[in-house]
């Protein structure tokens, strides 16, 4: 059997729309996050879910609840937030003034978590996902998203900075036990803005021309293609292996 892990990020709360840091603050869902959870619930309804996993912090567990999965729902506590410490609350613009060019999956934060602490507690998520089936939908946060899709792949944490996530997003993480093939990303960051058909991944097998949607969105964000000596904070999307073959 393959395993499709729809990785579904909350919606909007006040903090993530200032662009402020939240970790463990438990805010809710603003009016318009509850509208996002919504539409999210209705882009996925075609999907069967075999289970449903859910971070303890009140915003992902509203979307959960807004997007029609809280029936079967399961509370993991390694899904919940990165835990921001003295950076809690604070925009990038108040970080960088305490700590220039500093960045989160590198530095970490003082009084939280640190990329080895975050490692360990994907490295969990990656072990008990990894023995299921079927479609599995979590629901959960920016951060900890990034976080456990760059080690699906078998990544540092260091890469996550390459992998974007908005709000009320839907991302897809396989694997495929049977026939040997690698945990990889089918589907990154898509929303209504910038969609392809979620329920026509239901039995897809070729999916190049996300490769390309992807690249060319990188692209317009001011990714580049650099050598391999690059720093992580350069590399594009095309350089990660499981993004490569799957997108």
């Amino acid at each position: 059997m393959s395993l499709r892990l729809y990785l579904l990020r909350h919606g909007e709360t006040a903090w993530s729309l200032s662009g402020q840091h939240t970790g463990r603050a438990d805010i809710s869902l603003t009016r318009n996050g509850e509208s996002e959870a919504r539409q999210l619930g209705e882009r996925i309804r075609p999907i069967s879910f075999a289970r449903v996993f859910c971070s303890p912090l009140i915003r992902a567990i509203q979307t959960c609840e807004l997007a029609g999965l809280s029936k079967s729902m399961l509370i993991d506590y390694d899904m919940a937030e990165w835990d921001n410490g003295d950076y809690e609350g604070k925009t990038h613009a108040e970080i960088f003034a305490l700590c220039p060019n500093w960045n989160i999956f590198r530095d970490g934060c003082p009084n939280g978590e640190m990329p080895s602490d975050m490692e360990t507690r994907a490295d969990r998520l990656v072990a008990r996902f990894s023995e299921l089936d079927g479609n599995v939908a979590i629901v959960a946060h920016g951060h900890l998203g990034r976080v456990l899709a760059a080690r699906w792949l078998g990544l540092a944490v260091q890469y996550a900075k390459c992998l974007l996530l908005n709000t009320a997003s839907v991302s897809i993480l396989s694997f495929d036990r049977e026939h040997g093939t690698p945990r990889s990303i089918m589907l990154w960051n898509s929303t209504p803005q910038n969609s392809l058909p979620i329920a026509s991944l239901k039995e897809s097998k070729s999916l190049s021309e996300m490769k390309w949607h992807a690249i060319e969105r990188w692209e317009n964000e001011g990714g580049r293609q650099e050598d391999e000596a690059t720093d992580v904070s350069t590399t594009v999307l095309p350089s990660i292996p499981g993004l490569t073959r799957a997108l």
